[in-house]
C-alpha cells in the first residue's frame, strides 16, 4: 500500500468521529503535555487506534491525538511525537503531518524542547524558529515522489512562515514572555552532544539544538502547509561551562517553558487571519 493510501486510511478513521475541518495541526513536544486541557475537545484517539500511526515510546509523551477547537479555531493536536531516535523512519515520524494536511489543515505549529547554545538565552526561554539546519542522517522525502502529496524538489527558502513569526513575536511581547528568533539544528540523538560538537553547531549558525521538528517542517513545506515553530530552552549547552545533563531537570524546565507556550499559542491562534 502506498503512502497516499495509508494517509487516506488514517484520515478516514479520524473522520468517523470528528467531522470538522482543522485549520491548524499542532505537535506538542516535551513539557506541553497539559496543553490540551485548553482545547474544547470533540474527539480524541490513542495513536494505536489510528491506522499506520506509530506509538510514541517517550515516557513524557502521552501518545494521543486530540481534536477540537482552541480560541475558536478548529485544531488537531498531537500529545507527543515520534522521533527518529526511537527507531522510526522519517516517513513514520512525519506521517501525522500528512494526515493533518489530508484532513484540511493549512498551518502546522510545532514545538520542542531544545538545548540552548546562544549565551544570550536563558532556561525556559522561548525561541521562535526562524530557520533550521538539518543534520539528521536521512530525509523524509527520500525515495520515489508522489506528486499528489507535493513536488519532487520543494523550496525551503522560507520553511517557517514570516507572517506567523511576526505574529508570534508580537504576541510574546504583549504577554511579556521572553522570546527570541533563531536557528534550530536537528541531530539524530538520543545522546546529547559533546563540548566539541556544541562548538561546531554554534559555529555553523545554530542557536538551539534538538532531535525533532525539522523532518516535520520539511514535510509541511512539501505538502504546502505554513509552519510556525517554537523551541523551549531546557538546558544551557555552553562548551566552557558544560554540566552533565539532568533529564529530570530538563523536563522540569520544559514544563516551565510549556506554561509560557500555553499562554502564547492560544493568542497566536486567536489572531491568525
Amino acid at each position: 500500500m502506498g503512502l497516499a493510501e495509508r494517509i487516506g486510511e488514517a484520515a478516514a478513521v479520524i473522520r468517523t468521529r470528528w467531522a470538522e475541518t482543522p485549520r491548524v495541526g499542532l505537535i506538542l513536544g516535551t513539557g506541553l503535555g497539559g496543553f490540551t486541557e485548553q482545547i474544547e475537545i470533540q474527539a480524541q484517539f490513542p495513536y494505536e487506534d489510528i491506522p499506520h500511526f506509530s506509538k510514541s515510546t517517550v515516557e513524557s509523551h502521552a501518545g494521543r491525538l486530540v481534536c477540537g477547537t482552541l480560541s475558536g479555531v478548529p485544531i488537531m493536536a498531537m500529545e507527543g511525537r515520534m522521533h527518529y531516535y526511537e527507531g522510526y523512519s522519517l516517513e513514520e515520524v512525519t506521517f501525522p503531518v500528512r494526515v493533518m494536511k489530508e484532513l484540511g489543515a493549512e498551518i502546522l505549529i510545532v514545538t520542542n524542547a531544545a538545548g540552548g547554545m546562544n549565551p544570550h538565552y536563558d532556561l525556559a526561554d522561548i525561541m521562535i524558529i526562524d530557520d533550521h539546519i538539518n543534520l539528521m542522517p536521512d530525509n523524509p522525502l527520500r525515495g520515489a515522489n508522489d506528486d499528489r502529496l507535493g513536488p519532487r524538489f520543494p523550496d525551503m527558502s522560507e520553511p517557517y512562515d514570516r507572517g506567523l513569526i511576526s505574529l508570534a513575536s508580537s504576541a510574546a511581547l504583549e504577554l511579556s514572555i521572553p522570546a527570541h528568533r533563531g536557528v534550530f539544528v536537528a541531530v539524530s540523538g538520543p545522546n546529547l552532544e559533546t563540548r566539541a560538537e556544541y562548538r561546531f553547531l554554534r559555529a555553523i549558525g545554530a542557536d538551539v539544538v534538538g532531535m525533532s521538528t525539522v523532518p516535520e517542517a520539511i514535510v509541511a513545506a512539501h505538502a504546502g502547509l505554513k509552519t510556525l515553530g517554537f523551541s523551549v530552552v531546557t538546558d544551557m549547552c555552553l562548551p566552557d561551562a558544560l554540566e552533565p545533563a539532568n533529564i529530570d531537570k530538563i523536563i522540569e524546565v520544559a514544563g516551565q517553558g510549556g506554561e509560557r507556550l500555553a499562554r502564547l499559542i492560544p493568542l497566536v491562534l486567536e489572531r491568525i487571519e
